[in-house]
C-alpha cells in the first residue's frame, strides 16, 4: 500500500529531474551538441516547426552543426529562426546547408554558464522538496481519515524523505558533471 500511495509523488519526482536533464542539454558546453537547437522552431508553412524536423542535424566538427534541410526554400526560414532565437551565433548559409560554428567559450562565459547550471539544479531540488512537502501533506489527510495508522505515516514520511535526498543526490551529481563538462577546456 505504502509504494501505491508514493507512486505518484515519485514521478513528480522523475519528471523534475527529466526536465532539469533536458535543460541542461540545451545548455552548450566547448562542443557543438544539436540539442542547443532543441527549442527553435521554424515557420513552415505557417506552423511553427522545430529544426529536426525540418532537415538533417549533423556535427561534422568538435565546434560546428550542420543543417541541411529536406526542402532548400527553407533555408533562409531555419536562418531568420537562428538568428531570432538567443543562440548568440550567426549562422553561415552558402545556398545548400546551414552551418553554425560554436566559438571557444571564454573563460568569463563558462562562469556564467556553471552559474546558470547551479541556478536550474537548486530549482530544481525546490521543485522535489515541494513534491515532498505535498506527499506528506496527502499522506496526513489520510492518516486523519484513519485510513492509515499512525506507524503507517511514520513509514511513509520515512520513505518519502529517503526518496527526496536520493533526487537532490542525483540532482547534485548531474549538476557536478555539468559543470565539469563546462569548465573543462
Amino acid at each position: 500500500m505504502a509504494s501505491e500511495l508514493m507512486k505518484p509523488f515519485e514521478e513528480k519526482m522523475e519528471k523534475t529531474v527529466a526536465a532539469l536533464m533536458s535543460d541542461y542539454a540545451t545548455i552548450r558546453a566547448g562542443r557543438a551538441n544539436p540539442h542547443v537547437l532543441d527549442k527553435i522552431s521554424v515557420e513552415y508553412y505557417g506552423t511553427p516547426t522545430p529544426i529536426n524536423q525540418v532537415g538533417n542535424i549533423t556535427v561534422p566538427e568538435a565546434r560546428i552543426i550542420q543543417i541541411q534541410p529536406w526542402d532548400s526554400s527553407t533555408l533562409k526560414l531555419i536562418e531568420k529562426a537562428i538568428n531570432a532565437s538567443d543562440l548568440g551565433i550567426n549562422p553561415n548559409n552558402d545556398g545548400k546547408v546551414i552551418r553554425l560554428v560554436f566559438p571557444e567559450l571564454t573563460e568569463d562565459r563558462r562562469k556564467e554558464l556553471t552559474k546558470e547550471v547551479k541556478k536550474k539544479a537548486e530549482n530544481s531540488k525546490v521543485a522535489i522538496r515541494n513534491i515532498r512537502r505535498d506527499a506528506m501533506d496527502a499522506f496526513k489527510k489520510i492518516e486523519k481519515k484513519k485510513e492509515i495508522t499512525e506507524d503507517e505515516l511514520k513509514d511513509l514520511e520515512d520513505k518519502t524523505q529517503k526518496l527526496t535526498d536520493k533526487f537532490v543526490a542525483d540532482i547534485d551529481r548531474k549538476c557536478d558533471e555539468k559543470c565539469k563538462d563546462i569548465l573543462a577546456v
